[in-house]
């Protein structure tokens, strides 16, 4: 192309002299500030992801850090309910503003913008991921130095979305002792690693010791 300016990390054209793969990230608030991205992820359902999730936000609050959390699980949000947070958001010209817990954090959810939030969320894929996107183009975090994403099950649209539209600093993959959750954990621990993401930590949950002298389990 005649005014190509050769700076492919910043070109939407797919053109013949692209040197590098395109970039789908999103950009973030106009208002808003955030220094780092850690995405919690698990590829297993039911293993504790939300709660490692807002543990994490919860003890980075408490060291001086300002925490928040964006739950990309829109189906099956958690967050909310785990911090006893019940508000909804509001918005203004600027855009949506998170909900701060008791501690500090700040939360956006869709739990938070339903008007009850016990209603279903009964959405295909492209409105699920598209609103995704929406809580980081959207939504004003106040200064925010490590912004937790709560992730889905699996490896399908909503992962794949955070993974390309956000910039992930770090991922803490969690998992527990079954067999069974290891060998999906794995699927997505190879995901992030195809996708060159640094992983940051992995969480065994639900896992215990036993004694040498009592054989007890604790």
């Amino acid at each position: 192309m005649a005014d190509c300016s050769h700076d492919c990390k910043n070109c939407s054209q797919n053109c013949g002299q692209r040197t590098e793969p395109q970039s789908f990230l999103e950009a973030l608030n106009p208002h808003a500030r955030v220094k780092k991205v850690i995405a919690v992820c698990s590829g297993k359902g039911g293993v504790g992801k939300s709660m490692v999730t807002a543990l994490l936000a919860a003890a980075a609050q408490k060291k001086g850090l300002r925490a928040g959390v964006l739950d990309a699980d829109i189906t099956g949000p958690s967050i909310p309910k785990m911090f006893g947070v019940h508000t909804r958001a509001v918005g203004d010209q600027s855009g949506v503003y998170p909900v701060e817990s008791a501690g500090g954090v700040q939360l956006m959810s869709l739990n938070l913008l339903l008007e009850n939030e016990n209603d279903p969320v009964i959405w295909r894929g492209p409105i699920i991921t598209g609103t995704v996107k929406q809580f980081w183009t959207e939504v004003v975090w106040n200064d925010v130095d490590i912004l937790f994403v709560d992730m889905p099950p699996g490896t399908g649209d909503v992962t794949l979305t955070v993974f390309q539209s956000l910039p992930v600093d770090g991922i803490v993959f969690v998992t527990s002792p079954q067999e069974l959750v290891g060998l999906i954990v794995e699927k997505a621990v190879k995901m992030a690693q195809m996708m060159k993401l640094p992983l940051t930590a992995l969480v065994e949950n639900m896992s215990y010791f036993k004694c040498p002298d009592c054989g007890k389990e604790h």
